[in-house]
């Protein structure tokens, strides 16, 4: 099997592209190497803790006609990649580091893929504010993990310094954007790869562990 390290954040819209994506690929080779891992790498790290209304960031971040070009083309990259979302639900931009405490203990008892696709969702299609600890535990809870105890830890500041020292990590190993993708630690993917390269890397995989005749 090959590790496959994807840095993404569930409030990138191409983080969720670029999945949609990937997971095509990966369902049309059932017999794909990947080992799949998620690795936090937050957006917007300086976030206030409670997020902020979504309208206010974007014009904040591209200006009022740029925000709304923006959109235009993550809606029709998301259309092509059949993917469902709802951008007039999402009300609040919120910090992710939560989130990504989520993700990570969900990696602990193997259910990090589920866990991560929740979470966007949740995000993308119903507007939940996936900053809110009540909102993290019930996705959670949703999953199969348990609520109770993922409700003590978002209380705590459990894993904290683990969140900020694996972005810093990947920060100076050169990720800058998300989504990245890593394949068994030497190769990497920017960006929200189409599903015919993921496809060509699969079959390239594949062919070079098969036997020679």
């Amino acid at each position: 099997m090959i590790r496959l390290d994807i840095f993404a954040d569930p409030v990138c819209p191409w983080c969720l592209i670029g999945k949609a994506r990937l997971d095509r690929a990966l369902e049309a080779r059932p017999n794909h190497p990947f080992v799949i891992a998620w690795h936090p790498f937050q957006l917007n790290p300086a976030m206030p803790a409670g997020g902020m209304p979504r309208a206010a960031y974007l014009e904040a971040k591209f200006g009022r006609a740029d925000a709304a070009r923006y959109y235009v083309q993550v809606l029709d990259a998301a259309k092509e990649s059949g993917i469902e979302l709802d951008v007039t639900s999402i009300q609040t931009m919120p910090n992710t580091r939560d989130a990504h405490r989520l993700i990570h203990w969900a990696g602990i008892e193997g259910r990090q893929t589920p866990v991560f696709a929740a979470l966007m969702r949740a995000y993308w299609r119903e507007g939940s504010d996936i900053g809110d600890a009540e909102v993290l535990a019930d996705i959670g809870a949703q999953m199969g993990m348990d609520r109770d105890m993922v409700t003590r830890l978002l209380a705590s500041d459990a894993d904290l310094d683990v969140i900020a020292e694996r972005e810093t990590h990947a920060r100076e190993r050169g990720v800058n954007a998300v989504p990245t993708f890593v394949i068994a630690n030497q190769y990497v993917l920017s960006g929200a790869q189409p599903t015919e390269t993921w496809l060509q890397v699969i079959d390239e995989l594949l062919a070079q562990d098969s036997p020679a005749d």
